[in-house]
């Protein structure tokens, strides 16, 4: 049997579930879910099929993120930076070129969506692969359960092994339309994920989207290494045309065939969605983090950092995060993305980035804020290093609460330990790094004309940051 290459695209941004999901931290790498991450649970679903290391393509400022989530499951793969968003059927060809020698059958995942039958998954991947080591481009077509007019639909034709020829895609139908479809039989979701061999799938694309071809080909010509990350080159692949697989591909070629999924598939593209798939008490909340309610129905509610308390409600989301409060018709859930639009107009940080940032050396909470200052809650993991840097308009002043800070400051390095402190005069070159067992933690209270984090001047970094 050909090698079996999973390839989870990762670069989605998830706007329908702000305030949770960020761009610099969106719903794939939450635990929306489960405990795990859902690009953990995508990656952890492939248990049961016997599957080559896998490749995980995302943006390059997720890069960390997604390093640090596949060493949280000791899981090995590579992961492959898009320069900037393309949509899928370029990240999906630049996979298939960088693997082009091997030239594996690629199982093409989304890197957030929920499947609650894992055993009805992996049967439904084996009764793929023949039909795709035929020649086959497969996709599979999840049995609807209800008339949903957020997917678009695949209609089946002929029997082909254990699937079906396509007979047709179907844009996102009414409501009228989409009863039609469950109606009929004939009918199922789109699930956006695929299983085809890699010269297949490029040769459809040169035959019907040659110019997504070109641009990627010219992009991997070069390909580098850097840590866990491979990289393309930036100007070719910015040129490249923007689609989805389906459109670029799936809807053109003769070979397309569907596979049935019925294994509790749901895209979670809205808060509406997660109530749906995480369990719920006798009264139909959906409750998460600390939460009181009384005489509440039917509502999604999440806590984070402080006690939330309900009396009364019925149909609502409630989503409670260090800096936003979210309050929703779960009916009307998928509106969210107006406000993120509103707020991205205003150039609001709050769609940007969690109050808490994650780094590769490890995160730093942003507690407080004025005119002039800042103070953050720093914690450096263990054998971790914060760049080599210096500021051109912040002094900054250090003071350990736990662990053991290893500092250079200027011309000297020395130890700081719990209670005790340093100062970081501005333009002064400076390091954080943690020598300890333990995580370190530290408050750093900064002051000065201005206090952005592109306020920094790297001169060394062990994370290959420039």
């Amino acid at each position: 049997m050909a090698t079996l290459l999973p390839v989870v695209l990762a670069g989605g941004a998830g706007t329908r579930l702000w305030p949770l999901s960020r761009t610099l931290f969106p719903k794939q790498f939450l635990p929306l879910a489960g405990e795990h991450s859902m690009l953990q649970e995508t990656l952890l679903r492939l248990s049961d099929v016997k599957v080559s290391p896998p490749t995980v393509i995302c943006n390059e400022e997720h890069r960390f993120i997604v390093a640090e989530q596949l060493r949280g499951i000791d899981l090995l793969g590579r992961i492959l930076l898009e320069p900037v968003g393309r949509n899928t059927a370029p990240a999906l060809t630049l996979a298939a070129l960088v693997h082009q020698q091997e030239d594996p059958l690629l199982l093409v995942l989304a890197a957030d969506h929920v499947i609650k039958d894992q055993e009805a998954f992996t049967e439904a991947v084996e009764a793929a692969i023949p039909l795709a080591e035929e020649g086959n481009l497969v996709t599979f077509g999840v049995v609807p359960d209800s008339p949903h007019t957020g997917y678009g639909y695949i209609r089946r034709g002929d029997a082909r092994g254990q699937g079906f020829a396509v007979s047709e895609f179907v844009e996102k139908p009414d409501t009228a339309r989409a009863e039609a479809y469950l109606k009929s039989g004939e009918y199922f979701w789109n699930s956006g994920m695929f299983l085809f061999r890699a010269s297949r799938f490029l040769k459809e694309l040169g035959r019907h989207r040659p110019a997504i071809l070109d641009a990627c080909r010219q992009a991997t010509q070069e390909l580098s290494q850097d840590l866990d990350f491979i990289r393309v080159a930036s100007e070719p692949f910015e040129a490249c045309p923007d689609d989805s697989i389906d459109y670029a591909v799936m809807e053109h070629t003769e070979d397309a065939v569907m596979v049935p999924l019925d294994a509790g598939w749901n895209d979670v593209g809205a808060w509406s969605a997660i109530w749906d798939v995480r369990p719920h008490d006798e009264q139909g909340n959906s409750l998460r983090g600390d939460v009181l309610t009384h005489d509440c129905e039917n509502c999604l509610i999440q806590g984070q950092d402080r006690l939330v308390a309900a009396v009364g409600i019925e149909d609502l989301v409630v989503v409670d995060t260090q800096d936003v409060v979210l309050v929703a018709h779960r009916d009307r859930a998928q509106e969210v993305k107006h406000l993120v639009e509103e707020l991205k107009a205003r150039e609001r940080q709050e769609v940007v980035c969690h109050r808490k940032v994650f780094r590769p050396w490890g995160n730093y909470d942003s507690i407080d804020h004025g005119q002039r200052y800042q103070v953050k809650h720093i914690t450096v993991k263990p054998g971790a290093k914060l760049s080599v840097q210096m500021h051109h308009h912040r002094a900054e002043h250090w003071v350990v609460v736990r662990g053991t800070a290893k500092v250079t400051n200027g011309e000297r390095t020395f130890l700081v330990t719990e209670n005790e402190s340093t100062y970081i005069p501005v333009g002064v070159v400076h390091a954080l790094e943690n020598p300890g067992k333990v995580p370190l933690e530290l408050i750093e209270v900064q002051s000065g004309a201005y206090l952005g984090e592109d306020d920094i001047v790297r001169f060394e970094d062990n994370y290959g940051r420039t």
